[in-house]
């Protein structure tokens, strides 16, 4: 059997896959692995600034303005008093004040500065004048009682002492309230040092009041105080200011009620008033009235002082100018109430039977005496 076209037929068979194959698709490759897309991410953002909340306004419920006391007189009294003051103020601006009674003289003249914009003070004039100077408290009204802008310091001892002079007061124990009192400290300082005179141990009572009571117990052998003119049975003062600026009262008795009327010395009925067969002791002895009704038989006047300026009343160096003014007439209608003497006006608060505007200049002499005696506020 010839097998030739059986092999070229395989030939054939072979050569036309071969074609078919080179003629179909061209085989693809597996598509790359492609990465997952990124999630669209935004720009960072800064934390937000947390704000402070808006200061209350001077004069409101959540910020009161500070009305300042020297605590020259019981603190219990100033408070009581105080808050008769700030009731009339508020009823009449609308505004809101804190009766405050610092530690001490020093205590009130810092609160005011380290507080200038909310405090108002009713300081005597060495604090007004050591705070103007230390950071421009401004002074709006002075003091007035029966009648005087000046007031003096009364040096004081046992009716029974030895002491007659202030020659006699060498080496005698002195009893004053705080060392930034005016007539307590400040003006007895000065005169007795111009005097020749040196005390002997001081004691620093905290007070008036304190200083008498020591005197009349026998705890100091002389006190420093403050004094008041007293008033006649008709309820003038015994001597009159113009009197006093030309020059008619030179004498000790001069200053003092009648000798023989200090034996009838005792408080009214009420225990509101000193009284010597109708005459009105207004100076620091008359504080202790109820707890000493003899203090007239047991105190007395051994000298007094030359004139010093009233106390003030005074506003912080920055305190609102519009809030100044409101409150300035509201004392000035206050000042003309009966409210007023169950305040400030109560002459055991500060005695201050009326109130006058008053310009820095008038404490210049009290300047003059701080810079005589180098005090500092640290003191």
């Amino acid at each position: 059997m010839n097998k030739r076209p059986v092999f070229v037929l395989l030939t054939l068979v072979v050569a036309a896959s071969m074609l078919l194959s080179a003629c179909g698709p061209a085989a693809t490759e597996a598509p790359a692995a492609t990465e997952a897309p990124m999630p669209a991410t935004e720009a960072p953002t800064e934390a937000p600034v947390p704000t402070e909340p808006p200061v209350p306004a001077v004069g409101s419920p959540e910020h009161p303005i500070k009305v300042l006391f020297v605590p020259s007189v019981d603190a219990n009294i100033i408070t009581t008093g105080g808050e008769v003051m700030a009731a009339a103020l508020n009823e009449a601006t609308g505004l809101a004040f804190e009766v405050v009674v610092p530690t001490s003289y020093a205590a009130t003249i810092e609160e005011m500065c380290a507080s200038p914009t909310d405090t108002m003070a009713f300081i005597p004039g060495l604090g007004y004048a050591i705070a103007s100077q230390l950071c421009g408290v401004d002074v709006a009204f002075k003091a007035v009682r029966y009648g005087y802008p000046v007031y003096w310091a009364e040096y004081i001892v046992a009716r029974d002492s030895e002491f007659q002079t202030l020659a006699d007061l060498e080496g005698a124990t002195w009893g004053y309230g705080d060392q930034g009192s005016t007539s307590g400290y400040m003006v007895p300082t000065v005169e007795l040092a111009a005097a020749g005179i040196t005390p002997g141990e001081q004691v620093q009572t905290g007070g008036h009041n304190q200083t008498v009571t020591a005197v009349y117990n026998g705890e100091v052998d002389f006190g420093t105080v403050f004094y008041s003119v007293p008033l006649s049975p008709e309820g003038a003062s015994i001597f009159s200011y113009d009197d006093y600026l030309a020059g008619k009262i030179t004498t000790l008795e001069q200053y003092e009620i009648p000798e023989e009327s200090i034996a009838n010395c005792a408080p009214d009925a009420e225990g509101k008033k000193l009284l010597c067969d109708g005459y009105r002791i207004l100076d620091a002895r008359a504080n202790i009235r109820t707890e000493a009704p003899d203090v007239m038989q047991k105190v007395r006047i051994l000298a007094v002082s030359g004139a010093i300026p009233n106390d003030t009343m005074a506003f912080g160096p920055d305190f609102p100018a519009d809030l100044r003014t409101q409150i300035e007439e509201a004392l000035i209608a206050f000042a003309g109430t009966e409210a007023w003497k169950e305040s400030i006006g109560n002459n055991d608060f500060y005695g201050w039977t009326g109130i006058m505007p008053a310009t820095d200049a008038e404490y210049d002499v009290v300047r003059a005496m701080v810079e005589a005696t180098g005090f500092k506020i640290e003191e």
